[in-house]
């Protein structure tokens, strides 16, 4: 169960599809526009409750709590075997052999 000052990230829906402007483009228009950001939990909570969080910025914001202390998990991709052909290419442009 997350308790108050924990770290967490919140999900919250802005403006419905229905709510956005009509001059914006067609598939942007056709999906709502969502926040999600994060912040430290005011208030002893369960994954799924409406909360209020205290942003890095000293902004309170509320939302729908979806998960506490964030990994960072970054996937660039699969590996590409041409990139490293590249780089060795540059160098040897740059720097000769």
């Amino acid at each position: 169960m997350p308790k108050k000052g924990d770290f967490v990230r919140i999900h919250k829906i802005i403006l419905t599809s229905e709510q956005r402007a009509p001059q914006i483009p067609e598939d942007t228009k056709s999906v709502p526009l969502e926040l999600w950001t994060k912040g430290f939990l005011l208030a002893d909570a369960n994954l799924g409750d409406e909360v209020k969080i205290m942003t890095l910025a000293d902004r309170e914001e509320e939302g729908t709590l979806i998960e506490v202390n964030q990994a960072h998990n970054v996937n660039y991709g699969d590996f590409v075997p041409e990139i490293i052909q590249i780089g060795v290419k540059v160098k040897k442009e740059l720097f000769g052999e």
